[in-house]
């Protein structure tokens, strides 16, 4: 266990995340977009598949789940909707990523005076750093339980079986906290469902 110890520590520390001041503040080409967060994002990922691909980033654009581009030319605010994009993608269906973003467009893209979606995306992912603290923790907790798995039991591989349990374990938390994801989502539609009634 001492190496899936090892391998939780290199898993947490090599978790970057890009600040919104390491973003060009200068319109952007596809194929600089594309090597710019290829460059920062990849080794969060380790297959060998892009960050973002020329069509995955137009699907998004035709999709309206990323605004388009202006004069084939992407802003400081496309690169941070493609960066939230990039950590929801993976647990997250292209429709509610749609639904938690869209006001996040509407509201704050392209704002001239007032709160920005660099402020946003600033005050968000400044606390997520201590996100990572909490699951380390959490990580390591989950690992001490499942090491005392199996020890009063007379069974061959326990070593196995152990790293079984922690996996098992660290599945279903990541289950539970995707079905309340999608139960937060469903609430966005609310308002607007509630709104419609008020007109019949």
């Amino acid at each position: 266990m001492r190496d899936i110890k090892k391998f939780i520590e290199e898993t947490i520390n090599d978790t970057s995340l890009l600040k919104s001041d390491e973003i060009p503040n200068i319109d952007l080409y596809m194929d600089q977009v594309t090597t710019f967060l290829t460059s920062h994002l990849a080794n969060e990922s380790e297959d060998e598949e892009p960050v973002f691909t020329k069509t995955m980033i137009n699907n998004y654009a035709k999709c309206q789940l990323l605004p388009a581009p202006e004069k084939k030319k992407y802003t400081k605010d496309h690169m941070l909707m493609l960066i939230n994009i990039y950590y929801l993608k993976n647990i997250m269906s292209i429709n509610n990523i749609h639904k938690l973003l869209n006001p996040l467009a509407k509201d704050f893209f392209h704002v001239e005076d007032g709160v920005d979606l660099s402020d946003v995306y600033d005050e968000v992912f400044t606390s997520l750093e201590n996100i990572k603290k909490e699951t380390n923790k959490d990580m390591l907790d989950k690992l001490k339980l499942s090491s005392a798995l199996f020890k009063d039991l007379d069974v061959n591989d326990k070593d196995y079986l152990q790293l079984y349990s922690f996996i098992s374990m660290l599945s279903f938390d990541i289950y539970m906290k995707k079905q309340l994801i999608e139960s937060l989502i469903d609430t966005l539609d609310t308002p607007s469902k509630e709104k419609d009634k008020d007109k019949e």
